[in-house]
Protein backbone atom coordinates (compact mmCIF):
# COMPACT_ATOMS: atom_id res chain seq x y z
CA UNK A 1 0.00 0.00 0.00
CA UNK A 2 2.91 2.35 0.90
CA UNK A 3 4.92 1.31 -2.23
CA UNK A 4 1.49 2.59 -3.98
CA UNK A 5 0.93 5.83 -2.86
CA UNK A 6 4.87 6.78 -3.32
CA UNK A 7 4.48 5.74 -6.85
CA UNK A 8 1.42 7.76 -7.01
CA UNK A 9 3.13 10.57 -5.25
CA UNK A 10 6.12 10.46 -7.53
CA UNK A 11 3.73 10.46 -10.62
CA UNK A 12 1.97 13.20 -9.24
CA UNK A 13 5.18 15.44 -8.66
CA UNK A 14 6.37 14.75 -12.25
CA UNK A 15 3.17 15.65 -13.68
CA UNK A 16 3.27 18.54 -11.64
CA UNK A 17 6.64 19.93 -12.46
CA UNK A 18 5.86 19.02 -16.45
CA UNK A 19 3.09 21.39 -16.06
CA UNK A 20 4.84 24.44 -14.30
CA UNK A 21 8.23 23.44 -16.33
CA UNK A 22 5.20 24.12 -19.58
CA UNK A 23 3.90 27.26 -18.17
CA UNK A 24 7.47 28.74 -16.98
CA UNK A 25 8.66 27.96 -20.48
CA UNK A 26 5.22 29.91 -22.29
CA UNK A 27 6.33 32.95 -20.31
CA UNK A 28 8.73 33.76 -22.76
CA UNK A 29 6.34 34.40 -25.39
CA UNK A 30 3.60 36.84 -26.22
CA UNK A 31 0.68 37.13 -28.77
CA UNK A 32 -0.19 40.61 -30.15
CA UNK A 33 -2.64 42.29 -32.60
CA UNK A 34 -2.75 45.63 -33.79
CA UNK A 35 -5.26 47.53 -35.76
CA UNK A 36 -4.54 50.95 -37.43
CA UNK A 37 -4.00 52.37 -41.06
CA UNK A 38 -1.53 51.91 -43.63
CA UNK A 39 0.15 55.34 -45.18
CA UNK A 40 1.59 55.11 -48.43
CA UNK A 41 4.35 57.99 -48.89
CA UNK A 42 5.59 58.12 -53.19
CA UNK A 43 4.73 60.48 -56.40
CA UNK A 44 0.97 60.33 -55.49
CA UNK A 45 1.53 62.86 -52.65
CA UNK A 46 2.60 66.13 -52.17
CA UNK A 47 3.09 65.72 -48.36
CA UNK A 48 6.46 64.38 -47.37
CA UNK A 49 4.16 62.53 -44.10
CA UNK A 50 2.81 60.46 -46.84
CA UNK A 51 -0.83 60.76 -47.90
CA UNK A 52 -3.14 60.82 -45.13
CA UNK A 53 -5.84 61.60 -47.71
CA UNK A 54 -6.03 57.68 -48.84
CA UNK A 55 -5.34 56.42 -45.21
CA UNK A 56 -6.26 52.75 -45.15
CA UNK A 57 -7.11 49.69 -42.55
CA UNK A 58 -4.24 47.72 -41.38
CA UNK A 59 -4.29 44.66 -39.02
CA UNK A 60 -1.13 43.17 -37.63
CA UNK A 61 -0.80 39.92 -35.57
CA UNK A 62 2.23 38.99 -33.85
CA UNK A 63 4.29 36.54 -31.85
CA UNK A 64 6.59 38.05 -29.46
CA UNK A 65 9.83 35.59 -27.92
CA UNK A 66 11.78 37.57 -24.31
CA UNK A 67 15.51 37.17 -25.17
CA UNK A 68 16.19 39.08 -21.96
CA UNK A 69 15.22 41.96 -20.04
CA UNK A 70 15.56 44.42 -23.06
CA UNK A 71 15.07 42.67 -25.92
CA UNK A 72 12.52 40.60 -27.94
CA UNK A 73 12.24 38.56 -31.06
CA UNK A 74 8.73 39.85 -33.08
CA UNK A 75 7.38 37.66 -35.97
CA UNK A 76 4.66 39.54 -37.19
CA UNK A 77 2.34 38.69 -40.11
CA UNK A 78 0.71 42.87 -41.42
CA UNK A 79 -2.33 42.87 -43.78
CA UNK A 80 -4.03 45.67 -45.73
CA UNK A 81 -4.32 47.99 -48.42
CA UNK A 82 -2.40 50.84 -49.81
CA UNK A 83 -3.76 53.92 -52.32
CA UNK A 84 -2.80 56.75 -53.35
CA UNK A 85 -4.54 59.44 -56.16
CA UNK A 86 -3.58 62.58 -57.32
CA UNK A 87 -6.90 64.05 -57.77
CA UNK A 88 -6.88 64.29 -53.70
CA UNK A 89 -4.87 67.19 -54.12
CA UNK A 90 -6.41 70.29 -55.85
CA UNK A 91 -2.33 71.69 -54.98
CA UNK A 92 -0.67 72.10 -57.16
CA UNK A 93 -2.96 72.50 -59.88
CA UNK A 94 -1.76 69.69 -62.54
CA UNK A 95 -2.13 66.74 -60.36
CA UNK A 96 -5.53 67.00 -61.11
CA UNK A 97 -4.36 66.93 -64.77
CA UNK A 98 -2.30 64.40 -64.23
CA UNK A 99 -4.66 62.10 -62.16
CA UNK A 100 -2.78 58.88 -61.67
CA UNK A 101 -4.19 56.55 -58.79
CA UNK A 102 -3.21 53.27 -57.65
CA UNK A 103 -4.46 50.87 -55.02
CA UNK A 104 -2.93 47.30 -53.91
CA UNK A 105 -3.72 44.46 -51.42
CA UNK A 106 -0.52 44.13 -48.91
CA UNK A 107 0.43 41.24 -46.96
CA UNK A 108 3.66 41.28 -44.93
CA UNK A 109 6.04 39.00 -42.79
CA UNK A 110 8.66 40.18 -40.66
CA UNK A 111 11.37 39.40 -38.27
CA UNK A 112 11.94 42.58 -35.68
CA UNK A 113 14.07 42.68 -32.62
CA UNK A 114 12.52 44.59 -30.32
CA UNK A 115 13.99 46.68 -27.61
CA UNK A 116 12.37 47.62 -24.73
CA UNK A 117 14.90 48.89 -21.85
CA UNK A 118 12.13 49.97 -19.29
CA UNK A 119 10.10 46.66 -19.44
CA UNK A 120 10.39 45.09 -16.17
CA UNK A 121 10.69 48.78 -14.49
CA UNK A 122 7.36 50.73 -15.39
CA UNK A 123 3.80 50.19 -16.01
CA UNK A 124 4.26 52.57 -19.32
CA UNK A 125 7.38 51.92 -20.79
CA UNK A 126 8.56 53.49 -24.60
CA UNK A 127 10.00 50.61 -27.30
CA UNK A 128 11.89 51.01 -30.47
CA UNK A 129 11.87 47.82 -33.26
CA UNK A 130 13.48 47.39 -37.02
CA UNK A 131 14.73 44.87 -39.00
CA UNK A 132 13.72 42.94 -42.74
CA UNK A 133 10.51 42.54 -44.24
CA UNK A 134 8.58 40.72 -47.27
CA UNK A 135 5.34 42.77 -48.87
CA UNK A 136 3.15 40.86 -51.48
CA UNK A 137 1.07 43.61 -53.41
CA UNK A 138 -1.47 43.16 -56.68
CA UNK A 139 -0.82 46.83 -57.81
CA UNK A 140 -3.54 47.96 -59.63
CA UNK A 141 -2.57 51.74 -61.40
CA UNK A 142 -4.84 53.28 -63.17
CA UNK A 143 -3.90 56.49 -65.74
CA UNK A 144 -7.18 57.15 -67.83
CA UNK A 145 -7.91 59.96 -66.56
CA UNK A 146 -4.59 61.65 -67.72
CA UNK A 147 -5.32 64.87 -69.70
CA UNK A 148 -2.13 64.70 -72.50
CA UNK A 149 -3.07 68.35 -73.79
CA UNK A 150 -2.15 69.71 -70.57
CA UNK A 151 1.03 68.22 -70.45
CA UNK A 152 1.84 69.30 -74.52
CA UNK A 153 4.71 71.58 -73.05
CA UNK A 154 6.19 68.79 -71.51
CA UNK A 155 7.36 65.83 -73.58
CA UNK A 156 8.49 64.04 -71.16
CA UNK A 157 6.13 63.02 -69.10
CA UNK A 158 4.07 61.69 -71.40
CA UNK A 159 7.05 59.77 -72.46
CA UNK A 160 7.74 58.49 -69.28
CA UNK A 161 4.04 57.44 -68.76
CA UNK A 162 4.90 55.22 -71.59
CA UNK A 163 7.87 53.77 -70.14
CA UNK A 164 5.96 53.17 -67.03
CA UNK A 165 3.14 51.11 -68.63
CA UNK A 166 5.55 48.95 -70.40
CA UNK A 167 7.34 48.47 -66.79
CA UNK A 168 6.02 45.79 -64.61
CA UNK A 169 5.31 46.44 -61.19
CA UNK A 170 6.46 44.36 -58.49
CA UNK A 171 4.71 41.70 -56.49
CA UNK A 172 7.25 40.95 -53.77
CA UNK A 173 8.44 43.69 -52.13
CA UNK A 174 11.94 43.43 -49.62
CA UNK A 175 11.16 46.04 -47.05
CA UNK A 176 13.59 47.46 -44.06
CA UNK A 177 11.05 48.60 -41.01
CA UNK A 178 11.93 50.80 -38.38
CA UNK A 179 9.63 52.15 -35.61
CA UNK A 180 8.80 53.14 -32.08
CA UNK A 181 5.84 52.59 -29.62
CA UNK A 182 4.81 52.24 -26.14
CA UNK A 183 3.27 50.11 -23.49
CA UNK A 184 1.00 50.10 -20.99
CA UNK A 185 0.88 47.22 -18.61
CA UNK A 186 -2.80 46.94 -17.70
CA UNK A 187 -2.44 43.62 -15.77
CA UNK A 188 0.26 40.51 -15.41
CA UNK A 189 -1.23 39.23 -18.35
CA UNK A 190 -2.45 41.79 -20.70
CA UNK A 191 -0.89 45.26 -22.11
CA UNK A 192 -2.08 47.83 -24.38
CA UNK A 193 0.54 49.23 -27.13
CA UNK A 194 0.17 51.63 -29.32
CA UNK A 195 2.99 52.56 -32.30
CA UNK A 196 4.44 53.63 -35.58
CA UNK A 197 6.10 51.70 -37.90
CA UNK A 198 7.88 53.07 -41.36
CA UNK A 199 8.89 50.61 -44.54
CA UNK A 200 11.68 51.61 -46.47
CA UNK A 201 11.92 50.12 -50.03
CA UNK A 202 13.86 49.73 -52.72
CA UNK A 203 11.48 50.38 -55.80
CA UNK A 204 9.99 53.34 -57.16
CA UNK A 205 6.87 51.54 -58.25
CA UNK A 206 5.02 50.68 -55.63
CA UNK A 207 2.41 53.16 -57.08
CA UNK A 208 2.53 52.19 -60.42
CA UNK A 209 4.34 55.28 -61.50
CA UNK A 210 8.15 56.57 -61.90
CA UNK A 211 9.42 58.10 -64.90
CA UNK A 212 6.21 59.69 -65.42
CA UNK A 213 6.31 61.22 -61.71
CA UNK A 214 9.46 61.55 -59.73
CA UNK A 215 12.32 58.70 -60.65
CA UNK A 216 14.77 60.44 -58.12
CA UNK A 217 12.91 59.20 -55.23
CA UNK A 218 11.40 55.44 -53.97
CA UNK A 219 8.24 54.70 -52.57
CA UNK A 220 7.49 53.91 -49.21
CA UNK A 221 4.68 53.14 -46.81
CA UNK A 222 4.27 53.39 -42.98
CA UNK A 223 1.82 52.35 -40.81
CA UNK A 224 0.22 54.12 -37.15
CA UNK A 225 -1.86 51.55 -34.92
CA UNK A 226 -3.11 50.51 -31.42
CA UNK A 227 -3.47 47.03 -30.26
CA UNK A 228 -3.15 44.59 -27.09
CA UNK A 229 -0.50 41.79 -26.40
CA UNK A 230 -1.51 39.03 -24.12
CA UNK A 231 1.60 37.23 -22.39
CA UNK A 232 1.83 33.27 -21.51
CA UNK A 233 2.21 31.44 -18.66
CA UNK A 234 4.53 32.84 -15.30
CA UNK A 235 7.10 34.42 -15.07
CA UNK A 236 9.72 33.24 -13.53
CA UNK A 237 12.06 30.09 -13.01
CA UNK A 238 10.64 26.65 -11.65
CA UNK A 239 12.21 24.81 -9.68
CA UNK A 240 11.07 21.20 -9.19
CA UNK A 241 11.46 19.05 -5.96
CA UNK A 242 13.65 16.39 -5.85
CA UNK A 243 11.96 12.75 -5.14
CA UNK A 244 14.50 9.82 -2.97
Amino acid sequence: MNAFLSRGTIIALILQCTIARAQSDLSKYQLGFTAGMFIYQGDLTPSRFGSFKTATFAGNIFLNRILNSSFLLRTSLAFGKLRGDDAKYSSPAWRQQRNFNFSSPVIEISELLVYHPLRNDRTLSPYIFGGPGLGWLNITRDWSKFNSEFFNAEPNVQAGLSEDIAHATPHLLPVALLGAGIEYDYSKKLSFIAESSYRFTLSDYVDGFSKAANPAKYDHYQNYSVGLIYKFGKKGAVDCPVVK
